[in-house]
């Protein structure tokens, strides 16, 4: 297996409002919700750098399409990181989340390592950490 990974795809309960909260809320590029002529196939993508692709599916049709129950899950079973070039890119988007219906569940602040950092929770617990990393060059 090459260390390549192309698509990250987060479960939601509601298709329309994570829709919502990505392109409308964050600012994410999409073309939408794509799929629904099929059953279990709607699904939205959003563009991200390098080539990137965030997806949303119901979690439903996940555990459908995987073959497995759809079990309770919970927000620490992963985080999200998006880095950033700043401290004040940080608080922007964190201001950002917040104002797309985010839960800020740890405010922008300095961490032991000696970045920033913040924590939010989209509308399905998806737990995101916004981070500046002053060791962490970033490549667009």
């Amino acid at each position: 297996m090459k260390p390549r990974i192309t698509v990250i795809t987060l479960g939601v309960d509601d298709l329309e409002r994570s829709l919502k909260f990505y392109r409308d809320g964050l600012g994410l590029p999409t073309e939408g919700i794509v799929g629904k002529e099929f059953e279990h196939g709607a699904v939205a993508f959003f563009d991200l750098l390098s080539g990137l692709k965030l997806a949303i599916f119901q979690r439903k049709d996940i555990a459908h399409d995987a073959q497995i129950n759809q079990t309770n899950s919970s927000p620490t079973e992963f985080t999200i990181g998006h880095n950033v070039e700043s401290k004040e890119e940080v608080d922007k988007v964190m201001e950002q989340a917040k104002k797309a219906g985010a839960i800020i569940t740890a405010p922008s602040h300095d961490t032991f390592w000696g970045g920033y950092s913040g924590y939010f929770q989209d509308p399905d617990s998806h737990l995101w950490e916004v981070v500046w990393n002053p060791h962490l060059e970033i490549k667009e």
